[in-house]
């Protein structure tokens, strides 16, 4: 299982802007009732255009691992944000996390 799948950093650290062309009402995979529109051609998954941010389709947390609630139907932005890339590491780090990779220190 990819780390991507139990962490939820960059789900509390991005807002996530991808074009209305993904969203399912629009022949793409994002669930429309997930987003709000950010003009006519954009849209932003909604608890990302706030802070603290904390994507709507994030599940987990208070001692539960988390999990993004679409991880098959994400947007661009999330699907392109690789594991263990700086973007990662930075999403980690803001939220007291050690890359991946590196043992926790105890």
């Amino acid at each position: 299982m990819s780390a991507c799948q139990n962490c939820g950093a960059c789900c509390q650290s991005y807002r996530v802007e991808f074009a209305v062309y993904e969203l399912d009402t629009l022949g793409g995979t994002v669930p429309s009732e997930l987003t709000e529109e950010v003009n006519g051609v954009t849209c932003r998954m909604r608890g990302t255009g706030q802070v603290p941010i904390r994507c709507v389709a994030l599940r987990g947390g208070a001692g539960q691992p988390f999990a993004c609630g679409i991880y098959a139907q994400r947007p661009r932005p999330c699907a392109e944000l690789q594991e263990g890339s700086y973007a990662c590491h930075k999403a980690r780090q803001r939220h007291g996390l050690p890359p991946l990779g590196e043992a926790p220190v105890v």
